[in-house]
């Protein structure tokens, strides 16, 4: 008699039939191994962009609150100045509603 691995069923052997089982199973878990791997990628670059476009849009509102104060200046020294000539070279103290951000403009 002979091994098991050398019997035929209609021309397929059980050598066959366990070579390519065992082929399938090795490109299915590789198959699958990429795609969980790549997909664990695409979360971390997604969550990445997501903190990046949160901090972009942190950095616009600091910069449009910046620019809005700078008008508020600039509208002020017209009010103070209407003509835009220099009335004098001193230190010159604006009223505004952000006391720390904007102290004195100085004329020159």
């Amino acid at each position: 008699m002979t091994t098991i691995e050398h019997r035929e069923l209609k021309g397929i052997t059980v050598k066959n039939l366990v070579v390519t089982v065992m082929s399938t199973a090795s490109i299915v878990a590789s198959v699958m191994t990429t795609y969980f791997g790549l997909k664990n990628d695409i979360r971390d670059i997604k969550s990445s962009q997501e903190i990046e476009a949160r901090i972009n849009n942190l950095r616009i509102k600091m910069l449009e609150d910046e620019v809005s104060l700078h008008q508020k200046e600039v509208e002020e020294i017209k009010i103070v100045n209407p003509g835009g000539r220099q009335t004098n070279r001193n230190l010159r103290v604006l009223k505004t509603a952000e006391p720390v951000l904007l102290s004195a403009i100085q004329n020159k």
